[in-house]
C-alpha cells in the first residue's frame, strides 16, 4: 500500500482523488473483513461523501490538511459522533456518543477520512476479540488494538489509531508485522477515550511506514486541558525526527531483563543478529535484578484504577463479562490506598531514573514481544515486553524487522526518553538504514518500507 505521506502528495498534485483512495480501501475491506474481522463499524456512504468534500476543497484551492483525503481506522474505544463506540463488548452495544474525542477532532481538522471503527478486545483488556492475524488466520493479531493492527497489516487503511495501557500497541504491531508507535504519555490527548487507568492509558498509532507513524502522531498531538496527563508546552515534532540525519551515530543499550527467559528461540536469534549488526553502537548490560519491582507496580496501579473506573460494569453487567476481566475488577477493589500511593511514588522514581539514564543512551533496544504471534485459541499474548516502558510513559516504537521460522513477523522495539520522541524516531530511522544491507540479503525492504526479515 502507498504511504499516507505519499497519498497526501498525490491528492495535492491531482494524481489521485480521495474518493479513489477511499473506494479502494472500502472494496478491500468488503472483500476480506468477513474472514479477518478487523472492523466493528463501517459507513461506506459517509466515507465517500467526506472524501468527495475533500476533493472539492482541493479543486477550489482552499486550505488542505496534513492528512488531506487519507483513509484512517480508529479503535472502537475512541468516541465518534458518526459511529457507535461500543468498547468491544455487548455491554455497550448501541452506544452512540454525542461528541467526538479530541483525537477525532484532530483527524477531521487535518482532512482525514475516518473509514470506520476497528475491533478492540472487550474493554481494551486481555480477553481476545474475533480479529484474526492477516499473515495467517490461525494466529492472533494480539490485543487490545487487534483490529487497528490487523487492518493496517492487511492494507485496508494506511494508518490507524490504537491505545496501550500495558502492551496494546507494540505487541499487536509486532504480531502483525507493522510499525507501531506509542508516544510519550501526555503528547496525545485522551479526552473522549475509554478510561481504564488514568495513569497508564496512552494512545498510539499503526502504519506500514515509519514516516507515517510520525505524521499521524504529529497530527494528533496537542495540549488537552481536560486530560490530567497532558502537558502545557510544545511537543516534539516526530516527522522531523524521521526525516533528519543523526548529528552523530546513536548509542543503543540492550538491557538483559528478567523476563527474557520467555523469548522464543527465533526471536532470541534474531535479536542477537541485530545486536551483532549494530556492533560498536550498542552496549549490553545485565539488568536481571535492577527493575524487578516494576511489573508489580504496574499491576497495582492498573488494577486499582480500572476497578474504580469500571466498577459499574461489574455491578450491573457481571454476567456479560469475561471471567478474567471480572476477576481483575474484583482484585482491584482489595488494593489499599496506601499500596496504590506507594506504587505511584515508585513510578515517579523510575521516571526520574530513566531521565538520567538516557543522558548516556539514545534508545534502549529490546524485543517487542516474546516472539511470533500466539495461536488464535491461546489468547492475545504476554504484554510483559512493554510493561516497564508503559509504566514510565516512555516513547516506544516497534520496527517490523524479523521473521520467525514459520514465516510470521516479529518486531524489534526501541524505547526512548520522555518528550524526546523526535530523537527516538531519528534513531529508529538510523537503525533501519544501518540494517538495510543485511536485510536486503534476506529479501527484506528498505529503510522506509514494510516488514523485513533477518
Amino acid at each position: 500500500m502507498t504511504s499516507a505521506v505519499e497519498m497526501v502528495r498525490m491528492v495535492r498534485d491531482g494524481q489521485v482523488t480521495s474518493v479513489q483512495l477511499v473506494t479502494a480501501c472500502l472494496d478491500k475491506i468488503e472483500a476480506e473483513n468477513d474472514q479477518l474481522k478487523a472492523w466493528a463499524h463501517i459507513d461506506r456512504e459517509a466515507a465517500l461523501a467526506r472524501a468527495g468534500e475533500m476533493d472539492y476543497i482541493r479543486l477550489t484551492g482552499r486550505p488542505m490538511g496534513a492528512l488531506h483525503g487519507v483513509p484512517v481506522g480508529v479503535k472502537d474505544i475512541v468516541d465518534t459522533r458518526a459511529f457507535p463506540t461500543e468498547y468491544g463488548t455487548p455491554v455497550m452495544s448501541g452506544r452512540q456518543p454525542d461528541h467526538d474525542a479530541r483525537v477525532i477532532a484532530q483527524l477531521l481538522d487535518a482532512g482525514a477520512i475516518i473509514i470506520g471503527k476497528t475491533v478492540t478486545t472487550p474493554f481494551a483488556f486481555l480477553d481476545p476479540s474475533a480479529t484474526r492475524n492477516p499473515h495467517n488466520i490461525a494466529f492472533s493479531p494480539g490485543g487490545s488494538s487487534s483490529g487497528s493492527a490487523a487492518a493496517v497489516a492487511a492494507g485496508h487503511v494506511p494508518i490507524a489509531i490504537g491505545s496501550q495501557t500495558n502492551g496494546s500497541v507494540i505487541r499487536p504491531a509486532s504480531y502483525c508485522g507493522v510499525f507501531g508507535f506509542k508516544p510519550t504519555s501526555g503528547i496525545l490527548p485522551r479526552t473522549g477515550v475509554l478510561q481504564t487507568s488514568q495513569t497508564l492509558d496512552q494512545l498510539g498509532v499503526f502504519s506500514l511506514y515509519l514516516e507515517d507513524t510520525a505524521l499521524l502522531a504529529d497530527v494528533l498531538a496537542m495540549y488537552d486541558p481536560a486530560d490530567t496527563a497532558s502537558y502545557p508546552w510544545p511537543r516534539p515534532h516526530m516527522l522531523s525526527g524521521v526525516q533528519e540525519d543523526v548529528p552523530i551515530e546513536p548509542n543503543f543499550v540492550w538491557l538483559e531483563m528478567p523476563y527474557f527467559g520467555t523469548l522464543d528461540d527465533d526471536a532470541r536469534k534474531g535479536m542477537n543478529e541485530v545486536i551483532d549488526a549494530l556492533g560498536g553502537q550498542i552496549e549490553v548490560i545485565d539488568a536481571e535484578q535492577s527493575f524487578k519491582d516494576m511489573p508489580e507496580a504496574h499491576k497495582i496501579i492498573q488494577d486499582y484504577e480500572i476497578s474504580r473506573n469500571l466498577e459499574w460494569a461489574l455491578r450491573d453487567h457481571e454476567d456479560q463479562l469475561f471471567d478474567k476481566f471480572a476477576d481483575m475488577l474484583r482484585r482491584g477493589t482489595k488494593i489499599s490506598d496506601e499500596d496504590y500511593q506507594e506504587a505511584l511514588k515508585f513510578r515517579t522514581a523510575m521516571i526520574g531514573y530513566f531521565a538520567a539514564f538516557f543522558k548516556d543512551y539514545d534508545a534502549i533496544l529490546t524485543p517487542s514481544s516474546s516472539g511470533q504471534a500466539t495461536k488464535f485459541d491461546d489468547g492475545t499474548g504476554d504484554p510483559i515486553f512493554c510493561t516497564y516502558w508503559t509504566l514510565c510513559g516512555l516513547p516506544c516504537v516497534t520496527l517490523p524487522i524479523l521473521t520467525s521460522g514459520e514465516g510470521m513477523p516479529v518486531g524489534v522495539q526501541l524505547v526512548g526518553n520522555r518528550e524526546e520522541d523526535n530523537r527516538l524516531m531519528r534513531s529508529a530511522r538510523w537503525m533501519l538504514n544501518k540494517l538495510s544491507a543485511p536485510l536486503d540479503e534476506h529479501d527484506g525492504t528498505s529503510e522506509t518500507g514494510e516488514r523485513s526479515g533477518l
